[in-house]
């Protein structure tokens, strides 16, 4: 067979069978097929779409094509989640410990930010002396003990997946479900955990604008789980306002702190508790949504996921001391609130453009190397819905220079929509598919 045959062959509409899909990978893979090739092949798949069976077969080899981890010697049920990307969304930092609280193991690979969505690694290390750098030995050894464990994705880890990530990057291929999927899921599947909990964003904020759009991909995510023999299933929850009122690095570690103390923003909670309570029933430690929620929420609120949240940041050499000083998330030189114009409501917060503030602030990359400033981000007073006064604080902006928090600041306030009255909102939670 040739790569010519197989895009000619998905240009006509043809499934490829798992012989033809582990060819063109392998082959891409070591160099063997060109660019060209592969970027062909990927317009035929945004055009002509996959069956069933070939998106799992395509991914199964995606995640084949480097390392991948075995977990099968940690204690207990290995859990994992995965978050399609949104603005302010820090449930790993509280979902990790809460799933160790409650008897689960999360040994978890992770990335960074890019664009308007950020990073949980580039949250992390805004915590002085946390790294995510770790041997496969050590973030073995410390899932085994501590029950928590997160690291960087390594170059080793599906490596096609990279190759055609970056090609579909610019090539005007990323918007195809079947090769988001397959891309989120390879990554999932190489990282070995039994039990998988997607929540796909949808909303303004989200990669997903529409809820069918996020239906579509969270099926096929979830259709690709099951071909692999795991346990899956999909959340899909709301991105029209950020989550929480914290969008930044440390900032957003300060409030996920403050969740596990039980003083946290609401929406964080609600979310965090349904995340681990899914990884509890896929575990069979429930019978019932309800159980397992309580199990999720005892926890959370008997103290026992903060302390294990602190067991993790003290294990990845992180500053426990630092991170539970009252103006930790608040150290940026440059600050600045911005003001309800008017009596009323805060009507929306427009997702994407609050994201996009942030960046200019400095707390996000426009592109793969960009330094992030860990001080810089947005801190809202009032969440969409909420009352407000005249000249009463609505958000408060960090920067490390005027430079930048002018940059943020004219960003962020088209972002803010105000009114008489409180419009409908949609709920945080919209589905659940698996």
């Amino acid at each position: 067979m040739t790569a010519v045959e197989l895009i000619e062959k998905k240009k006509r509409g043809g499934a490829l069978s798992r012989e033809e899909i582990r060819f063109l990978l392998r082959g891409y893979v070591d160099g063997q097929i060109p660019d060209y090739q592969m970027s062909a092949f990927a317009m035929a798949v945004c055009f002509r779409g996959m069956e069933e069976d070939e998106v799992t077969d395509f991914t199964l080899e995606m995640a084949a094509s480097g390392d991948q981890m075995d977990l099968s010697g940690l204690p207990g049920f290995t859990a994992d989640k995965h978050s399609t990307g949104g603005v302010g969304d820090k449930t790993s930092l509280v979902v990790l410990p809460l799933a160790a609280a409650c008897g689960l193991t999360v040994a978890k690979m992770s990335g960074r930010g890019l664009g308007h969505t950020g990073g949980t690694i580039d949250k992390l290390e805004s915590i002085p002396g946390f790294t995510t750098s770790l041997t496969q030995e050590a973030f073995l050894a410390q899932a085994a003990q501590i029950r928590i464990a997160l690291a960087g994705q390594t170059g080793h880890l599906v490596p096609a997946d990279k190759k055609l990530y970056a090609l579909r990057d610019v090539t005007g291929t990323v918007a195809s479900i079947p090769l988001i999927a397959s891309s989120i899921m390879s990554k999932k599947l190489a990282a070995g955990a039994q039990g998988i909990v997607l929540d796909v964003k949808v909303g303004d904020g989200a990669f997903m604008k529409t809820l069918p759009e996020a239906e579509e991909l969270a099926r096929t995510m979830v259709c690709i789980g099951k071909g692999a023999g795991r346990r899956v299933c999909a959340l899909l929850t709301d991105m029209d306002q950020p989550l929480g009122r914290a969008v930044g690095n440390a900032v957003e570690v300060r409030e996920a702190y403050e969740t596990l103390r039980g003083a946290g923003p609401e929406d964080l909670a609600k979310l965090s508790v349904r995340i681990v309570a899914e990884q509890l029933r896929m575990a069979g430690r429930a019978e019932s949504e309800a159980e397992a929620e309580e199990t999720a929420r005892e926890a959370l609120a008997s103290g026992r996921a903060l302390e294990a949240f602190r067991r993790w940041i003290r294990a990845q050499g992180g500053d426990v001391e630092a991170l539970q000083s009252a103006d930790f998330g608040r150290r940026a030189p440059c600050r600045e609130t911005v003001a309800a114009p008017r009596d009323g409501v805060l009507a929306g917060i427009a997702c994407e453009q609050t994201g996009h503030a942030a960046m200019l602030l400095g707390a996000g990359r426009q592109k793969l190397g960009d330094i992030i400033d860990p001080e810089a981000g947005i801190l809202f007073y009032r969440k969409a819905g909420e009352a407000v006064r005249k000249g009463e604080p609505v958000a408060e902006l960090f920067a490390s220079s005027p430079e930048r928090l002018a940059a943020g600041r004219q960003a962020l306030e088209p972002a803010l929509h105000f009114a008489d009255e409180a419009e409908a909102l949609r709920p945080l939670l919209l589905g659940r598919i698996g």
